[in-house]
């Protein structure tokens, strides 16, 4: 399967709507993501196939950090790799660019997603208590050095 990964631009941002609708209780709205277009600290990417949008990853960029707020892959085309090959993609822009760490939240439930950040060597740093809801749960937080 050949996937491309492309930096997101405003035609992919329906088609990353529906993957945030089945995937998140909360998905982010069109204008949220469209805002992040003119954001100089959002560095958001789109996993392509056959010029649809199969998975998408976003970060903000501070200074030497990024912060990931997203990952998501199509129900459709989960356990493919697509959500390795945009979390490498992420790391390797964050190494390319200095950074001196990445981190990000992660319901304490979803340990397919979990494990994607051990392969990476992400480590717990952090509980936020009760930060998601529908259900309520806490978030571990994960943290991936680069010095």
């Amino acid at each position: 399967m050949e996937i491309n990964i492309l930096n997101m631009r405003q035609e992919h941002i329906e088609q990353i709507c529906e993957i945030e609708k089945e995937c998140f209780v909360h998905p982010w709205s069109y204008k949220s993501l469209f805002d992040e277009l003119s954001n100089p600290n959002a560095y958001f990417l789109c996993a392509m196939k056959n010029n649809y949008v199969v998975g998408y990853i976003g970060m903000y960029c501070i200074l030497s950090e990024g912060y990931i707020t997203n990952i998501a892959v199509s129900k459709k085309f989960q356990h493919q790799g697509i959500g390795k090959k945009l979390l490498e993609s992420i790391c390797d822009y964050s190494k390319k660019n200095h950074f001196d760490f990445i981190t990000l939240e992660v319901r304490e439930s979803n340990k397919v997603a979990i494990s994607l950040y051990e392969y990476f060597n992400f480590k717990l740093v952090g509980r936020r208590k009760n930060f998601y809801s529908e259900p309520c749960e806490d978030a571990l937080l994960l943290k991936l050095d680069f010095i």
